[in-house]
């Protein structure tokens, strides 16, 4: 407990707004107060019918990494597997979803970031479960070139993977997910493997986590268990870990 007080004291949080076209955004950031040098930046989107606190709370991407900056932003009601009437908060699935506005929301959060912050832009990252780790694919491939490495977990990438380019990749998924078919994650793998081009006769494994690497600093993280539509908290150390050694 003294231990999270202490890094809580090296942190600011604070909720900052956006307008994008007439609509009122919000994200939770988390910032370092002390350290002069550029930081990364971390941006953390929760499931479909989730919020920036719980991600937050669940997450704790700036408690595992309090030298960065991280982002948990918020989404709008959006529909979804489980939720065909859009009553529930959650993110664009495609390009031309909701007129791109959760693609804007991210350009405007980015751009705030930089302005607000010294943000080294070598290292910029995302991550996000369920819906939000489809839209870690979406940004993939729509906004690759702004990452050093990404982390979708409980997520498929079919329908976007033509569009994704060479970019170190940490996948968690759950074998025993009802809600995201774990035959869909699995391909999508498989599809990131070949992009990659990692090798897994090479590989390095340790518990759950999977390790491939690839030419030209490419590498392929796996968290594969034997559980549910989740995103256990020691996957998201080793996405953090995988985060860290990774940069443009």
């Amino acid at each position: 407990m003294i231990a999270i007080a202490f890094l809580v004291a090296l942190q600011s949080q604070k909720i900052e707004t956006f307008n994008i076209n007439g609509v009122q955004r919000e994200a939770m950031v988390v910032a370092p107060t002390s350290g002069s040098g550029p930081a990364p930046l971390v941006f953390v989107f929760h499931g479909h019918g989730g919020n920036m606190r719980n991600a937050r709370r669940t997450m704790t991407v700036d408690r595992l990494w309090p030298q960065a900056i991280v982002v948990y932003p918020q989404g709008l009601p959006s529909k979804g597997k489980t939720d065909p009437q859009g009553v529930r908060n959650g993110w664009q699935q495609n390009p031309k979803d909701a007129d791109g506005r959760d693609l804007a929301f991210f350009d405007a959060m980015l751009a705030s970031m930089k302005k607000e912050f010294k943000v080294d832009s070598k290292r910029v990252y995302v991550t996000g479960h369920s819906n939000g780790g489809r839209f870690t694919y979406l940004l993939w491939a729509e906004r690759g070139d702004t990452f050093a490495a990404v982390a979708p977990c409980s997520s498929p990438a079919i329908g976007l993977i033509r569009n994704l380019k060479p970019k170190p990749a940490f996948i968690t998924a759950g074998e025993q997910d009802k809600i995201v078919s774990f035959q869909s994650q699995e391909f999508s793998i498989n599809a990131v493997r070949r992009i990659l081009q990692t090798d897994p006769a090479k590989a390095k494994k340790n518990g759950y986590t999977t390790l491939e690497p690839g030419p030209n600093g490419m590498e392929l993280g796996t968290y594969i268990f034997p559980g549910p539509h989740s995103y256990p908290s020691d996957a998201v150390a080793q996405a953090v870990e995988f985060f860290k050694r990774h940069h443009k």
